[in-house]
């Protein structure tokens, strides 16, 4: 079981760290506008995708009282 935990944990810290990027390529992007304007969709979508990543994992690692 401590293997699970472990497991879960380490999965959170990767999802942490890959939307920590997709936000600062967000903020980075939004920084060169209007430069590169044609990229915030695509951006903006790969940041929400690794949120809602992200907040799943949290409220799965919750359930499991992690």
């Amino acid at each position: 079981m401590n293997t699970n935990v472990d497991d879960i944990k380490t999965r959170l810290k990767k999802l942490n760290a890959r939307a920590t990027q997709a936000k600062m390529d967000l903020h980075d992007l939004s920084e060169e506008l209007p430069t590169n304007w044609e990229n915030i969709l695509p951006v903006a979508q790969r940041c929400f995708e690794a949120h809602a990543m992200l907040m799943d994992a949290r409220k799965a690692a919750l359930a499991a009282d992690i």
